[in-house]
């Protein structure tokens, strides 16, 4: 649901303003390295494969991948599509990949390339009106589902068991939504999987910011309850999980971009139940969210247009990394990922040959 969002600069400075001392982490910082993306497009989603094969998108119809771990990257445009915003993507390799589009009606929308950007086919396009992707996400090349606003009343969720085509689900099989509850595509973290059949989708603008599960691919979805502060420009933007069990979700006030308050909840639980856990040291919401399991401990990083900061104990305590504005990061299943931001704004974290497993 995230509408366009004005650049954000200035307030950055108010992290002093914020009232909270957060517990520094004995592990160093990571290494953050600038890196070049060739796009001057606002970044908003990105999708690591391995260490050295990484995909972004976001605005202006922009793509961009890397096969050297962001040495050099390859930008370009969906033809047709410039004036949409890829505010989500999932890739499995160098040349293949998908893009979800988000925005009213029929500028939310689903494409795939086997060829390395080269060409892109059309799999889906919304057909309501009210429709509004927000993310999707993956358990294999051939399943995944797609998290929309609230269409009619109901909660809106497609799917793919091919790859290729997509349905909606039946509403029989989700949850309804509570007031005018949606979602934020901030960063497209606010579906994740885990494994071949566990699923969580991250609810935002009602009077409750919830989490809806699945523990059976997709095929039924529950709801609870989070402490994390709501309304209508409140809620959760991202959910994230270590492990079958232990997961985080996070988010807070879009509009308030020096705000503070509860913005962060943790489970032990596989998302049946969630408390109160610590914000990170940067204001305003949180944006996107994602465990580095490829580290031990599993680190948590979370970013926003406030900066990035890192978890080692699942949200109990933060550490400052950054103080320049992102909307999403990515990891592999190694100790390097992404964050990608404002034009074109793209940067490598390595978490470190001292933690690596």
């Amino acid at each position: 649901m995230l509408r366009p969002l004005a650049p954000l600069v200035g307030w950055l400075l108010l992290l002093c303003a914020c009232g909270r001392q957060p517990r520094h982490s004995p592990a160093p910082l990571p290494l953050l390295s600038p890196q070049t993306s060739n796009t001057t497009a606002l970044l908003q989603a990105v999708s690591v494969v391995d260490e050295r094969t990484v995909w972004a998108s976001g605005h202006d119809g922009t793509w961009v991948v890397s096969a050297d771990g962001g040495a050099t990257w390859t930008a370009g445009t969906v033809a047709g599509a410039d004036t949409l915003q890829f505010r989500d993507l999932h890739a499995i390799s160098r040349d293949t990949a998908w893009l979800m589009s988000a925005g009213p009606g029929s500028a939310s929308r689903i494409y795939r390339t086997n060829n390395g950007g080269r060409s892109w086919t059309t799999q889906q396009v919304n057909r309501h009106p009210e429709g509004f992707y927000d993310c999707f996400a993956f358990w294999s090349p051939t399943r995944a589902i797609v998290f929309s606003d609230q269409v009619g009343g109901r909660t809106l969720l497609l799917e793919t068991r091919d790859g290729e085509s997509w349905s909606e689900v039946s509403p029989s099989r989700v949850p309804q939504p509570v007031g005018k509850e949606a979602g934020f595509a901030a960063s497209g973290t606010c579906v994740t999987t885990h494994g071949d059949r566990l699923g969580w989708i991250a609810t935002g603008a009602g009077s409750v910011g919830r989490v809806l599960r699945t523990s059976d691919g997709g095929e039924t979805w529950a709801a609870a309850a989070t402490p994390v502060a709501a309304g209508p420009s409140a809620g959760l933007t991202a959910v994230a999980f270590r492990d079958a069990k232990h997961g985080v979700a996070l988010g807070g006030d879009v509009a308030q971009p020096g705000g503070t308050g509860d913005n962060v909840a943790v489970t032990d639980d596989g998302g049946r139940t969630w408390r109160k856990a610590a914000w990170p040291p940067f204001p305003g919401a949180v944006f996107g969210a994602v465990y580095a399991t490829g580290v031990e401990p599993a680190t948590l990083v979370a970013v926003g247009p406030g900066g990035m900061a890192l978890s080692r104990d699942d949200a109990r305590s933060w550490v400052l990394a950054d103080t320049l504005a992102y909307w999403s990061v990515g990891f592999g299943g190694g100790s390097v990922g992404w964050a990608v931001g404002p034009a074109g704004r793209m940067t490598r974290i390595e978490l470190g040959p001292s933690q690596s497993r």
